[in-house]
Parts: C-alpha cells; sequence; structure tokens
C-alpha cells in the first residue's frame, strides 16, 4: 500500500480540487451546448467530499446556540428503554439485501407523546449495513428511519430527521441481547469521553402491513445523527480518508484506540473510515469517533469472525492497533481508564434485561481489561512490544 498523503498535502489536493473545475464556455448565442452542460453539471455534483473544509463557519455564539440544540435533543435525555411500534412491508423489506440499495420502504411509527397520548408518524425507511444485510449471517436487516420535521413535533422524536435503528439480528428471542451489549459498548464510550455517539435503547414491536399482525417485539436501539454529534463538539462531519495518525487530535485518536482494545474491537479503519466518522472544528482539528460494536469481542454475538490478516483466533483476543507510542507516553491515556473503572463496571448492571450470564461474560471480559492496566510488565508486552508500527490503520 503506498504511503499516504499528509494533511498538508490532502489540504492542497482540496484546495486543488476546489478550484480545477471552469465553467463550459457558452456558444454563441450564450448557451451552453448539451454536451458541455452535461459534463458541467457533473462536475458541480461532484465535488469532493472534502470542500467542507473551504465552507464558512459560524460565529462562536451561533455554534454554542447549535450545541446546546443539540445537547437537548429529547431522544437522548433518557436512558429508560423507549417503547414504539414500527409498521411495514418487512417481507419486501427482508429480501433487499444488496448494500448499494437506495430503495424506499413506506411505513408508520406508533410512539407517545408528552401528554402519553399515541401518535402515529409517517416514515421512510432503508436498509442499512454490510455484513449483517447477508441473509446467511442475519435474518433481520439493521435500517434506517427518516422522519418528517412537522410529524415528529411534541414528540420524543422531536428535532430528528433520519436514524440508524440497531435491530436484533437473528429473529431468536436471545439474539437481541447483543442489541443491549453493543449498547453497554456505547455507554462505556460515553463515560470516557463525551466525543462519542449517544443511543437511546428501544422495545420495538414490528407490524406487518399485509395483514396489520405484530411479528415480534424485540430489543433496539437508537444512535445519534453524526451531524448532531459534530454540533455537540462545535464541529461538522467531514469525509476526509487517507489520514495518518499524526493528522488527528491525539487525544481522541488515544482513547479511540485504547476503548477499542478494551471492547476487543478490531473492525474499523482510519485510512477508510469504517465504522469512524470524522469531525472537525474551526481550529482544522480533526476528531476520529467510533461507532458500530457488534463485531466487538464484549458482544461477540456467533457471527463475529476476525479479519484473517489481523491472525486473530477469536474477536475476544484483543489486539492494540493504535500508534506505537512508549509506556511513559500511554500513561496520560491510560489514566482516564483507571479513573473510570467504577464506572464503568457499574454499567453493567444498569443495562436492563441484560440477562446473568451475560453480565456476568461482560465483567469478567473487562475486568481482563482492567487487570492488565495492573501489571506493567503485562501492559508493556501488549501494548508496546506487540505493537505493530504504521501511519495509520
Amino acid at each position: 500500500m503506498p504511503r499516504p498523503p499528509g494533511l498538508a498535502a490532502s489540504a492542497a489536493l482540496v484546495l486543488l480540487c476546489l478550484g480545477a473545475a471552469a465553467p463550459a464556455a457558452p456558444d454563441h448565442d450564450g448557451t451552453v451546448p448539451p454536451q458541455q452542460a452535461t459534463a458541467a453539471q457533473e462536475t458541480k455534483q461532484k465535488k469532493p467530499p472534502s470542500a467542507k473544509l473551504a465552507e464558512p463557519w459560524p460565529d462562536a455564539a451561533k455554534l454554542s446556540e447549535r450545541r446546546a440544540e443539540a445537547e437537548a435533543l429529547p431522544l437522548f435525555k433518557e436512558d429508560v428503554p423507549l417503547p414504539f411500534t414500527l409498521e411495514a412491508d418487512f417481507k419486501a423489506i427482508s429480501r433487499d439485501r444488496d448494500p448499494e440499495s437506495t430503495k424506499e420502504y413506506p411505513g408508520t411509527l406508533t410512539v407517545t407523546d408528552q401528554q402519553e397520548a399515541a401518535v402515529t408518524i409517517p416514515v421512510t425507511l432503508t436498509t442499512r449495513g454490510k455484513s449483517s444485510l447477508n441473509p446467511r449471517v442475519c435474518e433481520f436487516v439493521p435500517l434506517r428511519i427518516d422522519l418528517p420535521e412537522k410529524e415528529v413535533k411534541g414528540t420524543v422524536f422531536e428535532g430528528q430527521q433520519a436514524l440508524k435503528l440497531v435491530t436484533h439480528c437473528e429473529n431468536g428471542r436471545g439474539f437481541d441481547q447483543y442489541v443491549l451489549l453493543e449498547h453497554l459498548a456505547y455507554r462505556i464510550f460515553n463515560v470516557l469521553t463525551p466525543r462519542s455517539f449517544r443511543t437511546r435503547l428501544a422495545a420495538a414491536t414490528y407490524v406487518e402491513v399485509s395483514n396489520h399482525k405484530p411479528l415480534f417485539t424485540r430489543h433496539a436501539m437508537f444512535i445519534e445523527d453524526d451531524g448532531d454529534l459534530a454540533r455537540r463538539m462545535e464541529g461538522r462531519v467531514v469525509e476526509m480518508p487517507r489520514l495518518l495518525f499524526s493528522n488527528l487530535d491525539q487525544e481522541s485518536l488515544m482513547t479511540l484506540m485504547l476503548f477499542q482494545y478494551m471492547i476487543g474491537n478490531t473492525d474499523i479503519s482510519i485510512w477508510a473510515l469504517h465504522n469512524i466518522s470524522l469531525v472537525t472544528t474551526p481550529a482544522r482539528v480533526f476528531h476520529p469517533i467510533t461507532w458500530d460494536f457488534d463485531m466487538a469481542g464484549l458482544v461477540a454475538p456467533p457471527h463475529a469472525i476476525p479479519n484473517p490478516r489481523l491472525k486473530l483466533i477469536s474477536v475476544k483476543d484483543r489486539l492494540y492497533r493504535g500508534p506505537c507510542l512508549s509506556l511513559a507516553e500511554l500513561e496520560p491515556h491510560l489514566a482516564v481508564f483507571r479513573t473510570t473503572q467504577a464506572d464503568v463496571l457499574a454499567l453493567i448492571d444498569a443495562i436492563p434485561d441484560l440477562d446473568k450470564s451475560r453480565r456476568n461474560t461482560a465483567r469478567s471480559f473487562l475486568n481482563e481489561f482492567y487487570s492488565l492496566l495492573g501489571r506493567q510488565d503485562r501492559l508493556k508486552r501488549e501494548l508496546v512490544d506487540k505493537c505493530r508500527p504504521a501511519p495509520t490503520m
């Protein structure tokens, strides 16, 4: 793999791309020939995602106002599981297994409003994901729900436009335990840093529209929109793949990479922005934010297997994939894990409906990590000696 360009080179490339598209030359009558018009339109539509770097920023007061609005969104103000009913053509949705599909399905979402009255909201559903769309992996697909702004006022979804819904993978009741464990992973990251996605557990009742009969009720989870996360950070989301470790905010990067080691997750890539969102601030600081932990050792569903290139036997085998540092350099970053240990372990008992065996397994898995923090020799072996030098991952 060729060595990726640094941030300066990436910024230069952005500026080049922004200035490279010249308008089509008009004919003598002042119109643009069809071929040139099409080319000009395509050029306009195909701005590089990194063009956001050149957009002007609001002033500090406006950024602060946006942060307050995002923090106050009602969906993520409570931890109590949210009951709702979702009715749609799930027979058709379950057949849509193309990762590139953009097909939309109408549905209705019913939830109680602030006065405890039932409110039915027309929504649009699309499938999402990659491996989970493989029918040999998951029977039930993860969803994206688009909500109409006017219809959600006065409900828990007020201020939301589009949300990822994490669903159970298999229809057997035990499989929604993995949703609870993934929620635990998100909550742990919330304890470690505010630069993390908020989630809201839900009790989802799915109804087939053809006969209006409920299929089942399962645990589900809403994930905060990345735009709202960025507003809480007084920043914006940018698509900037191929960044190096050195291009990123080091505190955010190290908290992320040590957290991934803690939960046993290797299903990420900063280089490809796989399960990574990138938030930049007016100071042009890049913060990597991680999401999607269903393949982590802490969750460990039956279909979870590590990438063969990493030569791990199981997703429960931890592998540190961050920048190679000395123990002295790692210590300031490890300090937050030590000081939050009690809060993190308390979360295990705070997750509703997680069964006893999975609570015990999760506690044992996390305690392995905390045991490592108390052994300088093992810590050096795992995080320093085994570190694979690389400019990114």
